[in-house]
């Protein structure tokens, strides 16, 4: 099933009557997953001194620029240390210095800085990856994931399946899921309302019908949803990329089979599941969704707020795992009532994402979603 994008309309559209729920879900991590590159998206620093990145390479290093609000990454590939280089990043001759350089801007930023963000940029109609981001953990300009230390690729191709987790829509010009080419006037940024809700033009035509009941709504709403179907809305993202695409991306439908447009591949009994993006494998792994029936992503997570802190997190758990129902609960008392989860969803490396930083590989740590007991070994 496919859904003509005539069909789908704005995230302001929605905000005429639901402006409550919008008015929250815009500070969300979902809403600015992705946004256009400007100084209130990017959490960058662009101040000089605090602008540059130095490399493995000491032939090598990347400064950042703010030229009257566009924004711009140069790597300069010279003399290191050398401040003169480092402001002006042009070629000179008869120093004994020699320089290059290659500039691009700042287009779209990629992550709402909860963690940090990485920048992408236009070439004509193609979409790549800078490779230098930024850490909101380290405080300071960092390569993108997976990027070599030493190196600058500026040609990494950004593909449809990865804008799909972090975009509401874009159009590809080739059916090709590995082409990285798009109607550069076609695209809808952060997680949108659709990509939950479904399709609003008939929903929004029926509300504004003098008789209502007679026409048709598709609107979907998640929680009226079976539990399969709940998580296959989640899963569009929170299952990791899949093994291949059945579908176009950008075509699934909340309410549909998400197995019919990607195939996620089986469900891995072993602990390798990684915690960046297996978010939902986790949780159907974890023994709370396997026993209650009824768990799910909304039972912890309301999609339209902030996410809250241990505490608040906490409150969900204690509802049905009382203080007084062990022995060890017993002797950490009332602690565990304000912070279940460092304890059940530990904060773990991930194995399959890193950054390089100074000559060394950094593994973000990331909410295990694989709600059990773990030993103290499992938690360094």
């Amino acid at each position: 099933m496919t859904v003509p994008r005539s069909e789908y309309l704005s995230d302001s559209t929605c905000s005429h009557c639901h402006e409550d729920k919008f008015a929250s879900y815009r500070q969300t991590a979902h809403h600015l997953t992705s946004q256009m590159a400007n100084k209130d998206a990017i959490v960058g620093t662009f101040t000089p001194g605090s602008n540059t990145m130095t490399t493995a390479n000491p032939n090598l290093t990347f400064r950042m620029d703010d030229k009257s609000g566009k924004f711009f990454e140069t790597a300069i590939w010279g003399a290191p240390g050398n401040p003169a280089t480092l402001a002006t990043a042009r070629s000179t001759a008869g120093e004994g210095v020699s320089t290059r350089t290659r500039t691009e801007r700042l287009d779209l930023v990629i992550g709402s800085g909860g963690k940090g963000q990485t920048y992408l940029y236009w070439r004509d109609d193609q979409l790549f990856q800078l490779p230098v981001g930024y850490s909101t953990v380290l405080h300071r300009w960092t390569y993108s994931p997976g990027y070599e230390d030493g190196a600058a690729d500026f040609e990494r191709p950004i593909i449809p399946r990865c804008l799909e987790c972090h975009a509401t829509f874009f159009q590809p010009a080739f059916p090709d899921p590995q082409i990285n080419i798009y109607d550069t006037k076609n695209f809808a940024l952060g997680i949108s309302c659709a990509r939950c809700h479904g399709p609003e033009r008939k929903h929004v035509a029926r509300h504004a019908s003098k008789n209502p009941a007679a026409m048709p709504d598709d609107i979907v709403n998640p929680a009226k949803l079976s539990a399969a179907r709940q998580s296959d809305v989640c899963a569009q993202c929170h299952a990791g990329q899949g093994q291949r695409e059945l579908m176009p991306a950008f075509t699934y439908v909340p309410g549909q089979p998400l197995d019919r447009y990607v195939d996620l591949g089986p469900l891995d009994s072993a602990q390798n599941v990684d915690v960046h993006g297996k978010q939902g494998m986790l949780l159907i792994k974890s023994r709370c969704y396997q026993l209650s029936g009824t768990l799910n992503c909304s039972t912890c997570h309301d999609v339209h707020k902030k996410e809250p802190g241990p505490e608040a997190m906490s409150r969900r758990c204690v509802a049905c795992h009382k203080a007084e129902s062990s022995a060890t609960h017993t002797k950490i008392d009332q602690a565990m009532i304000k912070n279940c989860v460092d304890c059940h969803m530990p904060l773990l490396e991930s194995k399959v994402v890193y950054i390089n930083v100074d000559g060394k590989q950094v593994h973000p740590r990331l909410r295990s979603h694989w709600i059990r007991v773990y030993s103290p070994d499992e938690l360094q």
